[in-house]
């Protein structure tokens, strides 16, 4: 499985930036994918995640009502919208997967991981 995420940039405060996450995979559907990020210096973090038929999505406390994940089955994506961004959104975001197991969509061992790409949101 390999991830590339895009959509990453510099934005100011209160605007949106729509992230996407493309899979190289047979098929994407078998997957539970998520978000995370890493700011700098800080531990990286979950953001959210979406069961494997969009059934059930998962989001960290510190972003729900401004962001919203979505997946495309038909085209092995999986994307991120940010909307209200603030400052301490800054930091590079990551794209995970894992096998659509039981289990949270929040605590679960992500199998695989893209390579990330940063968002910087100035005041």
């Amino acid at each position: 499985v390999q991830l590339q995420a895009s959509g990453g940039g510099l934005v100011q405060a209160g605007d949106s930036l729509r992230l996407s996450c493309a899979a190289s995979v047979r098929t994407f559907s078998n997957y539970v994918m998520g978000w995370f990020r890493q700011a700098p210096g800080e531990e990286r973090e979950f953001v959210a995640a979406i069961s494997r038929f969009s059934v059930s999505t998962q989001y960290a406390d510190s972003v729900k009502g401004r962001f919203t994940i979505s997946r495309d089955n038909a085209k092995n994506a999986v994307h991120l919208q940010m909307t209200s961004l603030k400052v301490e959104d800054t930091a590079i975001y990551y794209c995970a997967a894992d096998s659509g197991g039981p289990g949270s969509l929040r605590n679960r061992e992500y199998a695989y991981w893209g390579q990330g790409t940063l968002v910087t949101v100035s005041s």
